[in-house]
């Protein structure tokens, strides 16, 4: 028996950086050289159960289990004792972690009276061995947690920063929007979820900014996650973590973005875009607290709060079964409608006069105003793109006013046409009826469902024709972003069809800086 070869290299191990699931793997493995035996696990106590953290001489299976001590008398034993204790044919010591019992060494043989002679020092010692490793894995989790927070701190430091010299926050004086305040205020301080509605554009990760920061969980920075953006293949690691080897690629454990958010705000833009199989696992963390990273059966646990936005009608996206009727009830807790700004009247002109402070920095001006006609302007307006086409407005604005005055006024005035907004018609448009989207064809007892896809088909296709078949043209016009009407495409059958219209792109030499 090479008792002290064994201990030195566990001992050395906890000096040295490797995954937790190694860690525990080499632990157990040790036991066995020291004392032979069929089954080892290391159960760790979870309230009233007691968790396979580790096993070897089990079957895989035992991971995902939990065991009531009431239920298994050896292990009520085995918890109660002062020291380890061998039970007919199972031996095993309480792990105790700060003086607070923390979970479960045993091991197991398949004839009785196998561990009579066993030396139980040595058990102790493994059992201390393994309080030391659960406490370097817990200290280098709580490093890796910190260093990837104070990673995403620095970052969005620097991209205020870059953005502009004043804090993006919410601001209105409207009574839709006063509302919509009252409301963040009334639910920011407790843990309930939340779930934003609203189109595009109004600014819904601002609303999930300030919940969190009106929330004692504001000390920690909230972790983001735009769900649109996360490709099928990749969405649960992204989510959830994943072990070593879990798929091509995998080279290490990483922890998900729930575990960087434990103790902090989870928030998930566009999660209808979710499939219907992560759906089930977040309903699932939702529920229990309790999560699994990819390729492992071990559960980790997690303290979140989750707040979700969608500029979709979820609950019709749930009648459609593009969405789990039990997950959106799980989000929806505290539901808020965030207003478009065509129903927030002359906030209109407030958040415009901010747009313009900003840009006024940023070209070295030294006042910016708008003009009455752009006043005027700016209210007429419907704004189908929200506070984002506002801002992408008024920064062009900007531009093209400074252009017209070379010489730079001390103040320079912003005019109705550096807007370039559509006028406002005085008359019903005059196009043919065959135009409209209104005017399409339904056969007798065609059903709603039928009816909005027909009508979502028609547009598309005319603002894709209407812009020779470029899908960004057509995005601007109908006051969408690129990536929801490329879905919206996909769905209605329209991807990847070239329009007849659609012109050659020109090639990079030709384009103008």
């Amino acid at each position: 028996m090479t008792t002290p070869t064994t201990m030195d290299a566990l001992v050395a191990d906890l000096a040295r950086e490797m995954p937790e699931t190694e860690r525990y793997r080499r632990l157990l493995h040790g036991l066995r050289q020291l004392i032979p035996c069929d089954a080892i696990a290391l159960l760790r106590l979870e309230g009233e159960r007691l968790q396979p953290l580790a096993v070897e001489g089990l079957s895989a299976d035992t991971l995902g289990r939990q065991f009531m001590p009431t239920e298994h008398p050896r292990l009520q034993a085995l918890l109660n004792a002062p020291g380890p204790l061998p039970v007919h044919d199972c031996a095993g010591c309480a792990v105790k972690l700060d003086g607070q019992l923390w979970g479960l060494l045993t091991v197991d043989a398949l004839s009785v009276g196998r561990f009579d002679g066993i030396e139980l020092s040595a058990l102790q010692a493994f059992a201390e061995l393994a309080a030391a490793t659960v406490s370097v894995i817990r200290r280098m989790e709580a490093l890796a947690v910190r260093a990837e927070q104070e990673r995403r701190r620095a970052e969005g430091y620097r991209e205020a920063a870059v953005a502009a010299r004043a804090p993006r926050r919410l601001l209105g004086q409207s009574k839709p929007f006063k509302a919509l305040l009252a409301e963040i205020e009334l639910v920011a301080a407790s843990d309930l979820p939340v779930l934003i509605h609203g189109e595009t554009g109004v600014g819904k990760e601002l609303v999930a900014q300030a919940l969190h920061e009106r929330s004692a969980r504001a000390a920690q920075p909230m972790v983001s996650v735009n769900c649109a953006a996360l490709p099928d293949t990749l969405v649960e690691s992204e989510l959830f973590g994943h072990v070593r080897g879990a798929f091509t690629g995998a080279h290490g454990d990483r922890r998900g973005r729930f575990e960087l958010a434990h103790g902090s705000t989870l928030f998930l833009d566009e999660v209808g875009e979710l499939p219907l199989g992560v759906q089930a696992k977040l309903l699932r963390v939702l529920q229990s607290g309790e999560l699994q990273r990819l390729g492992s059966d071990r559960p980790h646990r997690v303290d979140v709060r989750l707040i979700a936005a969608s500029n979709r009608k979820l609950a019709d996206e749930v009648k459609a079964g593009r969405m789990r009727a039990d997950f959106y009830h799980r989000l929806s807790v505290f539901p808020l409608q965030v207003p478009p700004l065509r129903e927030r009247g002359r906030d209109v002109l407030l958040l415009a006069g901010f747009c313009l402070e900003e840009n006024r920095s940023r070209l070295g001006l030294g006042s910016l105003r708008l003009e009455p006609e752009a006043q005027a302007a700016l209210l007429a307006y419907a704004w189908p793109g929200n506070v984002r086409e506002l801002e992408h407005v008024m920064a062009r604005a900007a531009l093209r006013a400074q252009s017209r005055q070379p010489d730079r006024p001390r103040i320079l005035g912003v005019a109705a046409e550096d807007l370039d907004l559509p006028k406002v018609a005085s008359e019903p448009p005059t196009a043919p009826a065959e135009s409209s989207p209104q005017s399409i064809p339904l056969d007798p007892g065609t059903g709603w469902r039928e009816a909005v896809t027909a009508f979502e088909k028609d547009l598309l296709s005319k603002a894709l024709a209407a812009h020779g078949g470029k899908p960004s043209a057509a995005a601007r016009a109908l006051g969408l972003d690129r990536a929801n009407l490329a879905r919206l495409a996909k769905r209605l059958g329209l991807a990847g069809r070239p329009s007849a219209s659609a012109e050659p792109r020109a090639p990079l030499s030709s384009v103008r800086p």
